[in-house]
């Protein structure tokens, strides 16, 4: 049984121009091209192979992968391989997609955060803080090493992030060249890996304090919050939190002067 390339094409639900591209491409060769005419036949495993075909291109495969797989496989039992390598690189592609989700969402929550904050003035509070899954990467250094911790632990943890990061003071004084912190960031769920360990951060009572502006310039606030802990004879709990309600940004840096900074000091109960 011959069909003409009009035929074949309403048949298939392919154009007669795609016909003739897939036949320059080696992909779909006519059962039969007439020698002076020139005019393309199709045949029963011409449609066998034009339905695998749109089912491939469905698949997201391109016209070259296509050829390659319907020249290396007789059935569709041997593509199981090809099929396979397939799958996981459209399931790579939907984790990347949804880790960039998240990156959007979180700037969006950021950028939101920020403007209701622009005109709001902090006060001193005494809350609850809860027990927390935590990533940390317990660091000895300078101060600004933080961002390299936090770099660490986010290119590690992606999409498993759950929070704000933060950092955890040890050791209750400044320090120039050996301060002892832990860079670290909320997880739902994660594994030691590479100098980074999953722990819980008990929850407590704390007393807190937003500071906006530059880091720099976070001295002034601790001062307040020390001033409010000393007045009411609190006995303090290492470590000292920094949780980075807003900083610098995945893509811009921002004012430094709309940055905000969570300054949680835990107190005994």
């Amino acid at each position: 049984m011959r069909f003409s390339i009009g035929e074949f094409s309403l048949i298939t639900s392919l154009s007669i121009k795609t016909l003739r591209l897939y036949h320059e491409k080696g992909i779909l060769v006519p059962a039969e091209v007439g020698t002076s005419s020139g005019y393309r036949y199709y045949d029963q495993a011409n449609y066998d192979t034009a339905r695998s075909i749109s089912v491939l291109k469905e698949f997201d495969f391109s016209l070259a992968e296509i050829k390659e797989l319907l020249d290396a496989c007789d059935d569709e039992s041997d593509m199981l391989g090809q099929l396979e390598e397939k799958l996981e690189r459209v399931q790579g592609t939907i984790d990347r997609y949804k880790d960039i989700s998240r990156s959007i969402q979180s700037i969006i929550e950021i950028e939101k955060e920020s403007a209701m904050n622009k005109t709001r003035e902090f006060e001193i509070e005494e809350k609850e803080l809860d027990t927390v899954l935590i990533a940390g990467h317990r660091m000895k250094g300078k101060y600004e090493d933080v961002g390299k911790g936090l770099g660490l632990i986010c290119k590690k943890m992606g999409r498993h992030a759950n929070g704000k990061p933060m950092t955890l003071y040890y050791d209750g004084e400044y320090k120039e060249d050996d301060a002892d912190f832990e860079p670290c960031v909320p997880v739902r769920k994660g594994r030691n890996a590479d100098g980074i360990a999953i722990r819980e951060l008990k929850g407590g009572r704390c007393v807190s304090l937003m500071h906006k502006g530059p880091y720099e310039t976070l001295r002034d606030s601790y001062k307040k919050v020390f001033g409010y802990i000393n007045e009411r004879g609190y006995r303090t709990v290492i470590p000292i939190r920094e949780v980075y309600r807003k900083g610098p940004g995945m893509i811009f840096k921002g004012n430094p002067k709309n940055y905000l900074t969570e300054i949680q000091i835990m107190i005994e109960d």
